[in-house]
């Protein structure tokens, strides 16, 4: 780490895991701050996920409309997963590609992780673009409710754009795609 950034460095003094979930954990540390008090920080610990945006030979997208609890309502959202533990962010994403939408892709295309809430969430969500799509029959997991919706990709884009998508990973998908296929 460069020497002119070491004054911004917290130091952990002490760890607890007050939660166990299934999904995540929470911990809460105590924290020596760089002027020497200390603070409470309270941590969600999560092992992060991977999601793929579905682009048939058409520029259709294929989107997942699913009940999302904490907002009490339906989102409009690109596949998505939980990682297992020990699994790559790229199987993730070709598993829930198949169980969500039953695609299989040729080619899946990379861009990179991103941090969903560094205040408090440990969270990475890896995202990926999938082409050269050939359908194969969903496999959803038991309770899982979803209905997949094709749109065209400008459509989505537009959505994107005006606030008709809230999902942040969805969102951020949608862009790099853009950009990736120069529109």
């Amino acid at each position: 780490m460069e020497e002119r950034y070491r004054n911004l460095i917290e130091t952990t003094k002490e760890s607890e895991v007050i939660f166990h979930g299934k999904v995540f954990d929470t911990i809460v540390k105590k924290v020596s701050l760089p002027d020497g008090s200390e603070a409470r920080r309270e941590i969600v610990s999560h092992h992060g996920g991977a999601c793929v945006l579905p682009i048939d030979d058409e520029m259709n997208c294929y989107m997942v409309r699913q009940f999302r609890s904490p907002f009490e309502k339906l989102m409009l959202e690109v596949p998505a997963g939980k990682l297992e533990i020990g699994e790559e962010p790229l199987s993730c994403a070709i598993r829930e590609l198949h169980e969500e939408t039953g695609f299989e892709a040729s080619e899946i295309v990379p861009f990179g992780g991103m941090v969903v809430s560094p205040g408090y969430d440990s969270e990475i969500v890896w995202l990926f673009m999938a082409t050269g799509l050939k359908q194969l029959g969903q496999k959803l997991d038991d309770g899982e409710f979803l209905n997949i919706e094709k749109i065209p990709f400008t459509e989505l884009l537009k959505m994107a754009e005006n606030g008709e998508i809230g999902d942040s990973k969805t969102q951020l998908c949608i862009y790099k795609a853009a950009r990736r296929l120069g529109i």
